[in-house]
């Protein structure tokens, strides 16, 4: 059977603008889809202004990272990315078609202990707050008769019926269990319950930013298209697998990976540091339209 392939154009731009010279900063960019066995950049092309000298470089996630700094006075910055991908398809399921029943929390080896460790540790909250979060992660296991995968699918698809997806609602600040209370956020609280839940069962949980395709093309496409986070559990003997609780399904030709870390600020499309007190407006437009 022949295999599926879908080609995405994404565009990224982002505007900085201050109310007074900012005399020297430093930023950090992931901006470049990642390239591998089922995702393939055929083109990339970054352009800054004002003009600047980039280093690229691969951190200890194994991002693509672009690094500069600007040392003269300015008052505006525009970071423009283009990138072309293409998306290998993969049947989502076919992992899951076997039973896997491990006991709850998950046991791994000291040596993968020592490899997944960042994965692993959940976000510190007081101990009542992990309790209920735990317990609440457990309950998903006793209604799936300790099938890990069925487990995983049940929380995914909880996180998308149960959860409102409420813009503004939440902030950098806003924790899992303050989700988990609300029952409402955006992508990235979605993505960060689910990581906590997980890392509460014993399964290693990374943090993925990207894009998502929605097929929009329309006036409206500035609401719909944007940097999107999902997560991907590592399981065993199958490997790192990712889900998206915000649509309730399993990754697929519909999303671009770019970076993976333990949180949102491993993998953050854009960061910076100002050396001069100055307040920022920042405005971002994403683009993603299947190309020929």
């Amino acid at each position: 059977m022949a295999q599926t392939i879908r080609k995405l154009r994404v565009t990224h731009t982002t505007k900085y603008t201050y109310d007074r010279p900012v005399e020297r900063s430093v930023h950090k960019l992931h901006l470049c889809p990642m390239y591998d066995w089922d995702q393939r950049v055929l083109s990339h092309t970054l352009a800054i202004t004002p003009e600047v000298t980039t280093v690229e470089c691969e951190d200890v996630f194994g991002n693509w990272v672009t690094r500069f700094e600007i040392t003269s006075p300015y008052t505006e910055l525009t970071i423009s990315a283009d990138s072309i991908v293409e998306l290998y398809d993969s049947d989502p399921f076919a992992f899951a078609k076997k039973k896997i029943r491990p006991a709850f929390p998950l046991v791994w080896m000291p040596w993968e202990q020592l490899m997944i460790a960042p994965y692993q540790r959940p976000v510190e909250l007081p101990d009542t707050q992990l309790q209920e979060l735990f317990d609440y992660a457990m309950s998903f296991v006793g209604r799936n008769d300790g099938d890990l995968m069925e487990t995983l699918f049940e929380i995914n698809l909880t996180l998308f019926r149960e959860y409102q997806y409420v813009p503004g609602s939440t902030n950098l600040s806003t924790t899992p269990y303050d989700v988990f209370v609300s029952r409402r956020g955006v992508c990235q609280d979605s993505a960060n319950l689910f990581i906590c839940l997980a890392r509460l069962l014993g399964i290693p949980a990374r943090y993925v930013c990207g894009y998502i395709y929605t097929g929009n093309v329309g006036a409206s496409r500035a609401g719909s298209d944007a940097t999107h986070a999902w997560v991907q559990l590592y399981i065993p003997n199958i490997g790192w697998k990712g889900f998206d609780p915000t649509n309730g399904v399993l990754t697929g030709l519909d999303h671009v990976r770019v970076g993976y870390g333990r949180n949102y600020l491993d993998a953050t499309p854009t960061a910076g540091t100002l050396f001069t007190a100055a307040a920022e407006t920042m405005t971002v437009d994403v683009a993603v339209a299947e190309v020929e």
